[in-house]
């Protein structure tokens, strides 16, 4: 196989398979996310799994400030998409049920709210954050009744498929949890999406780029990869205050991140390459980076090495 006929290529524009260009393919036009808080809590906090959380977690360090879940669902929305309208000219939309987890409710009610969203002119799809715990046949058939008709894209929780990183950030669930989430979801008609975290000290550089190679195996769809951030009112600040480790610098993670996408399958669409704390609650690392300037970033190093995702994948493939 030519590198040339690989399904993402090395010209700059296409280093690596992005969700905005995979949804502007699939629609014709642009399709934005428009944030909600359904009010769902987590059964990592309420006592039914432990308390406390993940380490990491902080609510506030990836919820846009906009989404409030003391407002109806349909208030949310209501005040999403003619902001999209008025700043992007956006036509579509996805409803994104973000914070905490958001299939940890009745069927019933899940049913009403997802629903409800999609009940919105211009919304053709839900993309549902949650855990691998938190689905059963009976949620995932009411997703796939959803699908049949609209973009259902379920997102879970990974953030390592090294078991004792999981019981490290408190996480609740091993990675054989995980497994059985995505048998009991894949080929019915839903996306499947993962994230995962770089950077954990748990880890060494070769377990993070191993990730790679194995969610390349799985029927993983879409992907958020974030590097670990140190933010307040957190489990992680205590221990990274009482007894420093290292956060990935800036650099350090671009070259991370070259190498990670290389090893892994240019089918799997990328939905997010960062997280970005808000700084006054970042602790480490500081990068000092606007969004944009962090892919701009990433491209001119992923050109100097003349790398792609799926390009050590290819090279292999091309030895056969």
């Amino acid at each position: 196989m030519k590198v040339s006929e690989l399904p993402v290529n090395q010209t700059a524009r296409r280093r690596y398979n992005a969700f905005g260009r995979y949804m502007k393919d699939l629609y014709g036009q642009p399709v934005y996310k428009v944030n909600v808080d359904a009010g769902f809590t987590c059964p990592n906090r309420d006592g039914t799994v432990s308390v406390g959380g993940c380490i990491y977690c902080n609510n506030d360090s990836f919820r846009p400030s906009a989404c409030v879940g003391t407002e109806p669902l349909r208030a949310q929305i209501g005040k999403g998409i003619p902001y999209l309208r008025s700043r992007y000219g956006a036509e579509k939309f996805i409803a994104y049920f973000q914070p905490y987890t958001n299939t940890y409710a009745s069927v019933e009610a899940l049913e009403r709210l997802y629903r409800e969203a999609l009940d919105n002119p211009g919304v053709v799809g839900l993309a549902i954050g949650t855990r691998p715990d938190c689905v059963d046949e009976e949620k995932i058939a009411l997703l796939e009744s959803l699908a049949r008709d609209r973009f259902i894209l379920v997102e879970y929780g990974l953030q390592s498929v090294h078991d004792r990183t999981l019981e490290w950030i408190n996480r609740g669930h091993d990675y054989a949890c995980f497994r059985s989430a995505l048998a009991l979801t894949a080929g019915r008609g839903i996306h499947v999406g993962a994230h995962i975290i770089l950077g954990f000290p748990t880890e060494t550089r070769d377990d993070m780029l191993a990730m790679a190679g194995e969610l390349s195996r799985l029927p993983v769809e879409f992907l958020k990869i974030h590097q670990l951030q140190v933010v307040k009112d957190t489990a992680l600040a205590g221990l990274h205050a009482a007894r420093p480790f290292h956060t990935l610098g800036y650099r350090e993670y671009l070259e991370l991140l070259s190498d990670f996408l290389e090893r892994l399958s240019p089918g799997i669409v990328l939905q997010r390459l960062f997280a970005a704390a808000p700084e006054d609650i970042l602790i480490a690392p500081v990068w000092n980076r606007t969004r944009s300037e962090l892919l701009i970033d990433l491209d001119a190093v992923m050109e100097q090495r003349g790398s792609f995702q799926g390009k050590l994948r290819a090279s292999r493939e091309l030895e056969k």
